[in-house]
């Protein structure tokens, strides 16, 4: 496999650093490039049409806040073919965490840091269990990205945010090292000494908006409008939140209605990936975002019938179509 593109280290107080990014669709390939652009020195492993688009014509980003074209970059279907790095951006849909975080061993070495931009709240705990826990940093992205077409990331609006931080909350060099160049690349990111909590903060109005906009097949605005579909948006994240903190999570009792009021200021085209996923006839993430409050409830003694109700009507296309 070819390993092109290397990109110029601009950062003086972090000359070595090599950054990863472990699927570079909408997400990874969006801070992926703004990184490499400011002079990180990052490789993409992307996979099919993309890879080759990438190959041929680098990688480009449409955005409000300022196109992006890098007409060559480092990518490759095959991570055995890069050296060790410092950090691994991960942000594969949740189906292919475990396969995709086993194929990136030959990536680490004993330094190397992991954050997951994922969905959910489990799959860190998958990361775990293949690398360890001092290889794991937690981490949320708030952005609305996609694969225009191969090699192309659109970036609708301007909201861009990653939030990021060690577990136990304490300070250090590769969080440091993240945010330093995340402010080099334009990038509004931020430390978290709660980033657990951030986290599930992120999952509480993912799961209510995934579940309804999905099983719904309609965007946010009809359903906040309808009293029925508001009243079962509000029991979804009711339902995450009372899990969550019984699961030791510092939720204030009142957050699923902080959401709701939150999504009346969404705009009514506003939808999920998972909607859009279900319309296209690909996997769903339904097992770890209502399917997760399911199993994360039954746990902690919780009962989760709003989210149960979401993950059966969903289950015959958790997998796609079959081709």
């Amino acid at each position: 496999m070819r390993d092109e593109g290397r990109s110029k280290i601009l950062n003086p107080r972090f000359p070595n650093m090599k950054i990863a990014i472990m699927g570079s669709g909408g997400v990874g390939g969006y801070y992926g490039a703004r990184l490499a652009q400011a002079g990180c020195d990052v490789a993409f492993i992307a996979r099919g049409a993309h890879l080759a688009a990438m190959r041929d014509h680098g990688l480009k980003v449409e955005s409000e806040l300022g196109d992006i074209h890098l007409p060559k970059v480092r990518v490759t279907d095959d991570p055995r073919t890069l050296e060790s790095v410092d950090l691994v951006l991960f942000s594969v849909k949740l189906w292919d965490t475990e396969a995709a975080a086993k194929s990136i061993v030959p990536l680490f070495g004993p330094h190397t840091g992991i954050v997951s931009f994922q969905n959910g709240v489990q799959k860190d705990d998958i990361l775990r269990r293949v690398f360890g826990d001092k290889a794991v940093m937690g981490g949320v992205c708030y952005i609305a990205t996609a694969i225009a077409r191969p090699g192309v990331i659109r970036h609708t609006g301007k909201m861009q945010r990653l939030l990021f931080g060690e577990y136990d909350g304490t300070p250090s060099a590769r969080a440091e090292t993240l945010l330093d160049a995340c402010k080099r690349a334009g990038i509004n990111a931020e430390l978290s000494a709660d980033i657990r909590r951030e986290i599930w903060e992120k999952f509480v109005f993912l799961v209510g908006l995934s579940a309804t906009t999905t099983t719904m097949r309609v965007p946010i605005g009809p359903v906040r409008a309808h009293s029925q579909s508001r009243a079962f948006l509000l029991d979804i994240m009711r339902e995450a939140v009372a899990v969550g903190r019984a699961q030791g999570v510092a939720l204030a009792e009142d957050y699923a209605d902080k959401r709701l009021a939150f999504c009346d200021g969404l705009p009514e085209s506003m939808t999920s990936s998972m909607h859009h996923d279900l319309e296209r006839g690909r996997p769903l993430e339904v097992a770890w975002l209502s399917g997760g409050v399911v199993e994360l409830g039954k746990a902690v003694g919780v009962p989760t019938p709003a989210n149960r109700a979401v993950w059966d009507i969903l289950a015959l296309h958790a997998d796609g179509r079959r081709t």
